[in-house]
C-alpha cells in the first residue's frame, strides 16, 4: 500500500536535467577602464564551485517595468542648444538610441521653472485665474525641441513622459513668491488643478504624450528655489477634491482602470523615502484620495531607507513605486571621474528594483562645466557634462561612470520587462534580473569589493561561470531558447 508513495516521493527526488542556455557580457570595471564594453558570449554547463552563485528563476515573475531615464530640465535643454550640432547628435544618440546608445526610455520635465532653470517663470499671467493667457512659449525654445529629438532617437520603442511643478505661480501661494516654499492657497486650488490640464493639452498639441503628473515636487521642503508645502492631509485633499475630479471631467484620467494607456497617471509625494511610508499611508488610505492615484514617487537625498519602498509595496500592492529623482549634490569639477558616483547609482538602482520600484529617473540628463545653469546657485553632477566656454574644449562632452552604471540597466532591461528572482549566496554582490518581453533575460550584477569575484549565473541547472571584477558593474543577457 505504501508503493505508490514511495514511487511518488522517488519522482519527486529525481534530479533535474540541465537545460543548457547562452549568455553575452557588457562589463564596466574601474582597473580595467571598460564602460559597457562586451566581455563575451558564454554557454552553460552543469553548476560547478564558485565564490558566488547567482541563481535565478523566471518561473516567479514580480512588477513590470515602466521604464528608465532621466529628466530634460531647462537646464539640461539651454545647455543642449549652445552645444555644436554633431555634439548634439553625439548625446541624443548616447542617451536614447537603444543599440548605439543606452536606450533611455522615460523622461521627467518641470512644468513652469525649477531651480535648473535660468530664471523663474510661469505659464500664465498674475491673477489670471481662468487661466485664459495660459501660454507654453517659454518651453518652445530648448526643452520642447530637446525633448522630441529624444523621442524621435528612441524609435519605435516610444517614450514615456512625465511631468512635475515646483511650485505654483507666486500669486496662488500664500508667501506670495514662488521661492522658499509657502502653500497653495485654498481659494485657487481649482484653477492650480486646472492648471496641470492645461500643460498637458498644451504638451501633447505639441505632439509630447504625457503619461502622467506628479502633484508636488518635494513637499515636504522650503526650498530657496521653487517650491511649495503640501502636509499629507493637504496633498490628500488636494488630489480628492480639486487634481483627480478635474482630470476625470477633463477625459484624462480613468477611475475604472487607472493602468489604462488613455489614463493620466497621478503621482503622490514625490520626496525621499525616509517618510515615504507615512505619507503614502495618509493618501492611499482613503480610498476618495486613492481611487485617483496612480503612484508614489520617490528621491535618495536624505539617506537609503529602502526598507521603506519595500513597506509601501507590501501595504499598498495594486500601487506603482517610481523613482523621480536622484543625483550627485554639490558640483566640484575635480570629482567629475570619482569611481564612487556611479556605484550610487548602482545601490539605488538594485534596491529600489528589488523593492518594488516599476520605474527610475535620474536627474539632469546634461548640465554645463559648472553644473548648472541653475539659477539659484544650486549646482549638481549630472551624468554627462558639456564645455559651453569658448576655447579649444567648446563643446566637449564629459561622461561621468553614473552614465554607464544607468547604461547597465537602461540599454538591456527594456519596458514591459518582468522582474523574476535572482538569489544571491554572496553578500559582496549586489544582483536583481528580469525577464524582458523578447524572452531575454537581463541580470545585473555589482561588486563594490577591492578584490575579483568568481560567479556562476544559474539557470535551471545549468550555469555560466565569469567573474566580477573588483568595482565593477556587468548585465548578462541570456537567451535560455539557445
Amino acid at each position: 500500500m505504501l508503493r505508490p508513495a514511495l514511487l511518488s516521493l522517488g519522482f519527486l527526488t529525481m534530479p533535474t536535467l540541465a537545460q543548457p542556455f547562452q549568455a553575452s557580457l557588457f562589463l564596466t570595471a574601474k582597473d580595467a577602464k571598460t564602460q559597457l564594453a562586451p566581455s563575451g558570449t558564454f554557454t552553460s554547463a552543469p553548476p560547478s564551485p564558485a565564490q558566488a552563485t547567482i541563481f535565478l528563476d523566471d518561473a516567479k515573475t514580480f512588477q513590470t517595468i515602466v521604464g528608465i531615464g532621466g529628466a530634460i530640465t531647462d537646464a539640461s535643454a539651454e545647455v543642449f542648444a549652445k552645444l555644436p550640432p554633431a555634439k548634439q547628435r553625439e548625446l541624443i544618440a548616447a542617451y536614447f538610441d537603444p543599440k548605439a546608445g543606452i536606450g533611455y526610455s522615460l523622461i521627467r520635465t518641470n512644468i513652469h521653472s525649477c531651480d535648473f532653470s535660468s530664471a523663474s517663470y510661469t505659464y500664465v499671467a498674475d491673477n489670471d485665474k481662468a487661466l485664459a493667457s495660459f501660454n507654453i512659449a517659454p518651453d518652445l525654445k530648448y526643452r520642447i525641441p530637446m525633448i522630441k529629438q529624444a523621442m524621435t532617437e528612441s524609435g519605435s520603442g516610444g517614450m514615456t513622459i512625465y511631468a512635475s511643478p515646483w511650485s505654483p505661480p507666486a500669486w496662488m501661494k500664500t508667501n506670495n513668491n514662488m521661492l522658499n516654499g509657502g502653500e497653495l492657497k485654498p481659494e485657487f486650488a481649482d484653477a492650480w488643478a486646472n492648471y496641470y490640464i492645461k500643460f498637458i493639452e498644451a504638451y501633447e498639441k505639441q505632439g509630447i504624450p504625457i503619461f502622467g503628473i506628479t502633484v508636488q515636487n518635494e513637499p515636504a521642503a522650503v526650498q530657496r528655489w521653487e517650491s511649495c508645502i503640501y502636509t499629507a492631509e493637504q496633498e490628500r485633499d488636494f488630489v480628492k477634491n480639486h487634481l483627480g475630479p478635474a482630470l476625470a471631467k477633463a477625459g484624462m484620467l480613468n477611475t475604472a482602470d487607472l493602468n489604462a494607456p488613455s489614463s493620466k497617471k497621478i503621482i503622490v509625494w514625490d520626496h525621499n523615502r525616509d517618510i515615504m511610508y507615512e505619507r503614502a499611508k495618509v493618501v492611499l488610505e482613503d480610498p476618495a484620495a486613492a481611487k485617483y492615484i496612480w503612484g508614489v514617487g520617490f528621491h535618495w537625498y536624505v539617506g537609503d531607507h529602502f526598507e521603506n519602498v519595500r513597506l509601501v509595496q507590501d501595504r499598498f500592492p495594486n500601487t506603482h513605486l517610481l523613482f523621480t529623482e536622484g543625483c550627485v549634490e554639490s558640483f566640484n569639477p575635480a570629482k567629475v571621474n570619482e569611481w564612487g558616483a556611479g556605484e550610487r547609482y548602482g545601490r539605488s538602482l538594485f534596491n529600489d528594483f528589488n523593492n518594488g520600484a516599476v520605474g527610475w529617473t535620474d536627474w539632469n540628463i546634461l548640465l554645463d562645466e559648472n553644473g548648472g545653469p541653475n539659477h539659484v546657485g544650486n549646482f549638481c553632477f549630472a551624468p554627462v557634462h558639456a564645455d559651453t566656454q569658448p576655447g579649444a574644449d567648446f563643446g566637449k562632452l564629459t561622461f561621468m561612470n553614473s552614465f554607464h552604471y544607468l547604461g547597465h540597466f537602461s540599454k538591456f532591461v527594456r519596458p514591459g520587462a518582468k522582474r523574476i528572482i535572482a538569489s544571491s549566496t554572496s553578500d559582496e554582490l549586489l544582483t536583481t534580473a528580469f525577464k524582458n518581453p523578447d524572452g531575454t533575460i537581463a541580470v545585473v550584477v555589482m561588486n563594490q569589493t577591492e578584490k575579483a569575484i568568481d560567479t556562476n549565473l544559474q539557470l535551471r541547472n545549468s550555469a555560466i561561470k565569469t567573474k566580477s571584477p573588483a568595482r565593477s558593474i556587468f548585465t548578462a543577457i541570456i537567451d535560455a531558447a539557445k
